[in-house]
């Protein structure tokens, strides 16, 4: 097979895998002339697409080019398509977005009046996506050789789905796609060997899957190459387990009988055939390690020959980054992909970068893209104007420049926003290359949730009217997203204002209830981490002293803000003036219990 890119070049000096040089050879086809083939998706979509009742909507008459398509079909966000989705998700079968069958939801990790919101799919995305995942070690083997040699301990987790009114499902993407068989029924792949069962992975109770994918992995901890989780809390929730747990995992290695709290029976029948015999070298080890009170580089003292971690660490899940740093002695970061419930979009072709210099490559066959200039206004605020006519297509992106990212996919979704803000950063071949900036409009985010200003607002005023009859207010207020706790927490700074001018005092009884309060006016994705997933721990109210707030505009002012413009930030990560607000607090409450929540969405 002739050899004519870079990708190619190194990956013959590196491995002589033939289907690594077919995956790479497809990456350099996709990448060289991007242009033609987004004009073929598009031309594809709009083709069999034609006949729905969306698109008949915009008098297309059959017209598949670019122009006619930007100049007839509008920009579009959720609410706009909300009636849509909602007919779809009753029980009508009739093409109203798409031509093939709506096969199921998946639930994006943003809101909608509180709820998840609901993106359509179709049973081909299912292929488009393991498309994108048969990429991901062809390109890791370029850069870590010998990974076909052990295996991968990936903590992999279903969440909780539910079904539509119509009957469809409702399901994050990544349970979608480990319930398919597409993953179940995966061929055997050398460079894709995990410890953990598919039995644990599939189990719906977090807690069993997790001790069983921990025991696993601690049983083969020679064999682990690499440690991942999607996102970095993930993993950093693994190790808070671990160190949790290890005594009574170590108990189970030491005896060759598995926990009690392990009763899912297809889990206790595939662990005996993994726990088979006690291990009393291997559980003295753990008991040694473990019981240290330094964890420093815990990882590779049990994992010793782990290569790099497999997990998200931009946008907000940079904060995880220096906790990772410690418990892993500054072991590599790979994020080696880019995707949404939406659609998935690129793959990473440097995976062993830094995380501050990670890119995506944007793979033009998995939808048809546009970018909405994201314009920098004079406060250094940033907001994409929708001028319809200003949209770039995916070739004739500018480096520098920042973008919000429209899609229209095979499923139906029409030019619509998913409200990522990327930033270019180069092409490869013709292809251009983002660095993830941001989600539009996210205030606060521990791990999958999102929390925009206009949700915190209305928590804030739900939870102080528990105290409105003692004449007291609240008059200022901020927050952050505390994550060096495991699991993370909302932080939320109130200033109080009594009747007496004074800061009022509050029992802690009613703080207490002020916070459970405001977790209940959080939307269902919070509420599901908190209840459900145990990846968020129990917001947190507090209290500063009376004018906190006015030596927080003085801050800023002295570092040069505008008095005239000034606005008290409601979400804060600066460390001096995190440093500021702690050193004037009074008082710390915390919600004493659960929020509601319930995977069957309202009606």
């Amino acid at each position: 097979m002739a050899v004519d890119s870079p990708l190619q070049s190194r990956m013959v000096s590196a491995t002589t895998s033939e289907k690594d040089v077919k995956a790479l050879k497809f990456i350099e086809e996709m990448t060289r002339n991007p242009d033609s083939v987004q004009e073929k998706v598009l031309g594809e979509i709009l083709t069999r697409n034609s006949n729905t009742e969306y698109l008949k909507r915009f008098d297309l008459n059959g017209v598949v080019d670019r122009k006619t398509f930007k100049s007839k079909v509008p920009v579009v966000t959720y609410e706009d398509l909300k009636p849509e989705i909602q007919r779809i998700s009753n029980g009508d079968r009739s093409p109203i977005l798409s031509s093939h069958p709506i096969t199921e939801f998946l639930t994006s990790s943003g809101t909608s009046a509180g709820e998840r919101k609901l993106m359509p799919t179709i049973e081909e995305d299912l292929d488009r996506r393991q498309l994108l995942y048969s990429l991901l070690m062809p390109v890791m083997n370029l850069y870590v050789p010998g990974l076909d040699k052990g295996k991968g301990l990936y903590f992999l987790f279903v969440k909780s789905e539910s079904k539509t009114s119509g009957g469809l499902p409702a399901r994050p993407v990544l349970t979608s796609y480990y319930k398919s068989d597409h993953f179940k029924r995966r061929p055997y792949d050398p460079y894709n060997v995990y410890t953990s069962p598919n039995e644990a992975i599939l189990c719906s109770d977090s807690s069993q899957s997790m001790y069983a994918q921990m025991l696993c992995g601690l049983l083969m901890r020679h064999e682990v190459l690499r440690l991942g989780a999607v996102f970095a809390s993930g993993l950093l929730r693994a190790i808070s387990f671990l160190q949790n747990n290890w005594k009574e995992l170590a108990r189970d290695i030491s005896t060759g009988t598995l926990s009690s709290r392990i009763f899912d029976p297809a889990i206790k029948n595939r662990m005996s055939k993994i726990l088979t015999k006690p291990d009393q070298e291997l559980a003295e080890f753990l008991v040694g390690v473990c019981s240290q009170e330094n964890w420093e580089g815990i990882i590779t003292k049990i994992w010793p020959n782990t290569k790099y971690l497999d997990v998200i660490v931009t946008g907000a899940m940079a904060q995880y980054i220096p906790t990772l740093e410690y418990y892993s002695g500054g072991l590599p970061m790979a994020c080696t992909m880019y995707a949404s419930s939406e659609s998935y979009f690129g793959i990473n072709l440097k995976p062993m970068c830094k995380p501050s210099e990670v890119s995506y490559t944007i793979m033009p066959n998995m939808a048809y893209f546009e970018f909405l200039p994201h314009n920098h206004d004079g406060d250094g605020a940033a907001e994409a104007s929708l001028d319809e006519t200003s949209l770039v297509e995916l070739a004739n992106v500018e480096v520098g420049k920042e973008y919000e990212l429209v899609i229209t996919t095979y499923a139906g979704l029409c030019r619509y926003r998913v409200g990522d803000i990327l930033r270019v950063t180069g092409f490869h071949n013709s292809a251009p290359q983002f660095k993830f900036i941001r989600r539009k409009n996210v205030l606060l985010s521990i791990e999958s949730d999102k929390t925009d200003e206009a949700e915190l607002q209305k928590a804030v005023e739900n939870a102080s009217r528990l105290f409105a009859e003692q004449g007291t207010r609240v008059i200022e207020y901020t927050s952050y997203a505390e994550t060096k706790t495991i699991p993370g927490h909302y932080v939320i700074y109130w200033e109080l204002l009594g009747r007496d001018q004074s800061n009022a005092l509050i029992s802690e009884e009613v703080m207490a209830k002020c916070c459970l309060e405001m977790e209940e006016s959080l939307n269902s994705v919070y509420r599901q981490s908190r209840v459900a997933d145990n990846s968020i721990g129990p917001l947190e109210i507090r209290v500063v002293q009376n004018g906190t707030f006015e030596e927080l505009m003085d801050y800023a002012i002295s570092r040069g803000a505008s008095i005239n413009q000034y606005k008290v930030p409601r979400c804060v990560s600066f460390t001096p003036i995190m440093e500021l607000l702690d050193s004037r607090v009074v008082s710390a409450h915390f919600s004493p219990s659960l929020p509601h929540w319930s995977p069957e969405r309202r009606r």
